[in-house]
């Protein structure tokens, strides 16, 4: 395997983990809720901005991505509380508008807290190195370092939601809503908590994300398109299959964007160059049309 090839599997195994964390969150909440949140990649987008104010006062990412976890789950608990709670029964359109108002909101505060420049947050110096691979390869140790959060996170999350109570009660109500209230079970805790810890995925994908990229507005406008592809493609409501299909997607979409333009030379390269840069939503048509429910969805 060459060592370019063996970079953007890595690069994608990385995207795709990230992906997850938001996915894992959108799915839960509309899977639970039934709320389509626009609003979940702002989310991301506030978990870059806490980590790259945090460092800039005290210059450690490992106080910075905590405290970011923290006022995610903080941000979502206020948010089902006080504001989702009263759109439950309503019309999507409804919730659609709601979460779009919310966008422009938590973009015109961001504008007004810390302006419209782009920042940068720095790779902490333990994990400033790459790590040799093969011979001839070596892999940059933060993202090494991402990929393992992520897998962690990943196991913990799998384990609350197979393994505990409140997860066997979150299970239940995303396939069966209505066996929450016959069991007698507060709904309302049951949304707060599912609610917050979808928000803290988010804003702690974010705050992963911030030493790899720029801080920059709208920064998850782009991400929260391609989460609703995961979140389609693996199955309405489903942890496991959103883990899947994130993976499958993040692959697909980084390689598709690695090696499309070398495909311009070939007979009908255009064509093809422009097939790859779609991959990803040509995999969601085909999940939709031979399987609607997605891969780990429950069929009807």
């Amino acid at each position: 395997m060459s060592a370019a090839l063996l970079s953007q599997l890595l690069n994608g195994l990385q995207y795709g983990l990230l992906l997850f964390l938001i996915a894992s969150g959108l799915t839960l909440v509309f899977g639970v809720l039934g709320i389509i949140n626009l609003a979940h990649g702002s989310l991301f987008m506030i978990g870059a901005y806490i980590v790259f104010f945090v460092v800039s006062k005290v210059g450690s990412l490992w106080i910075a991505i905590p405290v970011a976890v923290i006022c995610g789950l903080a941000l979502g608990a206020l948010l089902e509380r006080f504001l989702f709670r009263h759109f439950y029964d309503r019309e999507h359109l409804d919730q659609v508008l709601l979460t779009f108002a919310l966008i422009l909101i938590f973009e015109e505060v961001r504008s007004l807290l810390v302006g419209n420049d782009f920042h940068s947050v720095p790779v902490p110096a333990i994990l400033d190195f790459s790590v040799p691979i093969t011979g001839t390869f070596s892999y940059a140790a933060y993202r090494l370092f991402v990929i393992a959060v992520c897998l962690a996170v990943a196991a913990v999350l799998f384990y609350w939601i197979e393994r505990t109570k409140m997860g066997a009660i979150i299970r239940a109500a995303a396939e069966k809503p209505e066996i929450v209230d016959i069991l007698g079970i507060d709904a309302r805790r049951v949304h707060l908590v599912v609610f917050a810890v979808g928000a803290a995925l988010a804003v702690m994908a974010g705050g992963l994300a911030a030493p790899l990229t720029s801080v920059y507005p709208n920064m998850g406008s782009g991400l929260l398109i391609i989460s609703f592809v995961v979140v389609v493609v693996g199955g309405l409501g489903s942890v496991s299959g959103a883990f899947w299909a994130a993976l499958l997607i993040g692959l697909i979409d980084t390689l598709g964007k690695a090696y499309g333009s070398s495909l311009v030379s070939l007979p009908l390269g255009q064509v093809l160059a422009a097939l790859a840069s779609m991959s990803v939503y040509i995999v969601m048509v085909a999940i939709l049309l031979f399987r609607p429910t997605g891969l780990f969805g429950r069929r009807a």
